[in-house]
């Protein structure tokens, strides 16, 4: 029980993130995720990177859900939930920002 709390939490905390960061508030990422994002590229960025953002959240909070009830698969979701969290997030870093670092 302690661990679903704690995945909520952490999980409601990143989609919180994204929710932000699609808003274009993208100072929350390290400084070298953004540091060549142009001006205009800002909000398109940061709407790309919260998405990624709040897909692994949800993927978070599913993954505590599912450790409740079905204990063998929360491995599996968080495998099928981060890597299309990841992969949004990858590409808007590569499209905007010319690389990973």
């Amino acid at each position: 029980m302690t661990e679903f709390i704690v995945q909520v939490v952490i999980g409601l905390f990143i989609i919180v993130v994204g929710v932000l960061n699609t808003k274009g508030h993208i100072s929350l990422l390290h400084s070298y995720h953004r540091k060549r994002v142009k001006e205009e590229d800002v909000l398109p960025f940061g709407k790309k990177i919260g998405l990624g953002t709040i897909i692994v959240g949800c993927t978070v909070i599913i993954a505590g859900i599912s450790e409740l009830f079905f204990s063998g698969i929360t491995n599996i979701i968080l495998v099928v939930g981060f890597v299309p969290g990841f992969s949004v997030m990858v590409y808007a870093l590569l499209k905007y920002n010319k690389g990973i670092f």
